[in-house]
């Protein structure tokens, strides 16, 4: 069955606020998920409301020592950034990760985070927990690629490489909706399914993800991000890690380790956090901290193989950020 929508390009954002406040309006930015959902038809679709013409949703600059990343702005523009490779390396080579080359430009930020799972019962013709129904297929069926923490009624694993970056980063994300504008650290954004399994993240009715803010990175500031994936290009990752370091004196001043594609949302390591924080960042601190980072996994029936493959993914990148003397 072909979908039966109306198409509306609104000129401003309040004028787009107001066409997503009517039954069934779902935004549309770069269109690679969005197209692939009407396909499916995951979810009813009334009225698509391409954001494409909203201004106030383009461009990257740096603003008050910021950085400053409207929603529009594409994968293929944040990965060739010269402030964002120079400075936020960890966000560059995330955003050059995703998919192809062809995705990537015409793929958006906004819609990176936004995404829906990619979990096949969610994309396939079952009435998952996720899509209203009572039950997560993948718990019991195939789930090779489902997560190994955080699932509760629901086992998918966020897709979004940029994501796991940003929250490295201690990003924030700016929304406007009907009842105005609200900032939200990125970490908080995304939902947990004990908190709503039909929800990957906090927005409400008729808001819109305008821009995201990354902070400036300290001194002594490293970065990294790494994937895991089955082939070298235009695949989600088995595995993703974002390491963001400060370095003071020869010791980890400040870390955040988040794990991508292990969890429902982009998962920090606290506890690998802990300990690398105030060390050197020397063998013993490493794999103490690549231990830390997958304790507490409760792998399914066909995805154990990724404990020890974040294991080694965390001691490989650490070891890859020792300082040189």
């Amino acid at each position: 069955m072909v979908p039966n929508f109306s198409y509306v390009r609104p000129g401003t954002l309040a004028e787009a606020i107001t066409q997503l406040g009517t039954p069934g309006a779902h935004a549309h930015a770069g269109g690679t998920d969005l197209v692939g959902c009407l396909r499916d038809q995951i979810f009813e679709v009334r009225k698509v409301v391409s954001l494409t013409r909203v201004s106030d949703l383009r461009g990257i600059a740096a603003a008050g020592g910021e950085l400053r990343i409207g929603a529009l702005a594409t994968l293929a523009e944040v990965a060739g950034h010269p402030l964002v490779k120079e400075k936020y390396g960890v966000l560059a080579q995330a955003a050059a990760s995703v998919g192809s080359p062809q995705l990537r430009n015409q793929g958006t930020i906004g819609g990176n985070l936004c995404q829906r799972p990619r979990c096949w019962y969610f994309r396939g013709d079952f009435p998952c927990a996720r899509k209203g129904g009572d039950l997560c297929y993948a718990m019991q069926g195939e789930n090779q690629y489902h997560c190994i923490l955080g699932g509760s009624a629901c086992v998918m694993v966020h897709p979004s490489d940029t994501a796991t970056a940003l929250v490295a980063l201690g990003a924030r994300a700016n929304v406007v909706g009907p009842r105005g504008r609200r900032t939200i650290p990125l970490e908080s954004f995304f939902l947990l399914p004990e908190k709503d399994v039909t929800k990957e993240n906090v927005l409400e009715a008729a808001e819109i993800l305008t821009e995201v803010v990354v902070p400036a990175p300290p001194a002594g500031f490293v970065s990294t991000y790494r994937k895991v994936r089955t082939r070298g290009a235009w695949d989600f990752a088995l595995a993703g890690l974002a390491v963001a370091l400060s370095f003071q004196q020869g010791r980890v001043d400040t870390a955040r380790v988040v794990l991508g594609a292990a969890a429902p949302i982009p998962w920090r390591a606290t506890e690998a956090e802990k300990i690398l924080a105030g060390s050197r960042l020397d063998q013993k601190t490493i794999g103490q901290a690549a231990a830390a980072a997958v304790a507490g996994a409760t792998p399914l029936e066909q995805n154990g193989y990724k404990v020890p493959m974040f294991r080694g993914l965390v001691q490989e990148v650490l070891e890859g950020l020792v300082p040189q003397p």
